[in-house]
């Protein structure tokens, strides 16, 4: 099973491209709930979200770097170059593989993926990078929560699952 898990503002901006190091808005339990929702499986992302998100693996979760930089490594991360060896990953896996960015990956992935876990932060925010677009009448929404909003998550959030129709 493919999932795509992503936090954006109202706009779908995920992040800055230049000079970003971490989201522009400070919401604990977005972290909480990605860490829960990917610990269930694996996850595979981009390089640069890789750098960008941790220098290090992820613990508890097997960690996926797709580059088509040929002598990257990331130790403790299973690096690969192609998305068809994401692909076959998912498909002789147990458990659920979780795709956490950045936009060009979703993108890549948009079409193979059975769910979508997204959180949205209701606020916009400055920055550059946006999800990509989705045909939502793709979608159906299985599951929304309101985050609790209190005085470490000051931005309203919605905690949302979809699954693909059909």
């Amino acid at each position: 099973m493919l999932a795509l898990i992503w936090a954006q503002d109202e706009n779908g901006m995920i992040g800055q491209a230049e000079g970003f190091d971490g989201m522009p808005w400070h919401l604990p339990n977005d972290l909480k709930f990605f860490s829960r929702i990917t610990k269930q499986g694996d996850i595979a992302m981009g390089r640069t979200t890789y750098e960008l998100m941790t220098k290090a693996p992820l613990p508890d979760r097997r960690n996926i770097v797709l580059t088509s930089k040929k002598d990257y490594q990331a130790p403790g991360a299973l690096v690969v170059h192609d998305k068809q060896d994401i692909l076959d990953y998912a498909e002789q896996s147990d458990k659920p593989l979780f795709i956490t960015g950045g936009a060009s990956v979703y993108k890549q992935f948009l079409e193979d993926a059975d769910l979508i876990y997204r959180t949205v932060v209701h606020d916009t925010f400055e920055g550059d990078t946006f999800i990509p677009d989705i045909n939502w009448e793709e979608w159906e929404l299985i599951r929304s929560e309101k985050g609790v909003v209190d005085e470490n998550n000051s931005h309203a959030h919605t905690f949302e699952l979809y699954q693909r129709k059909g």
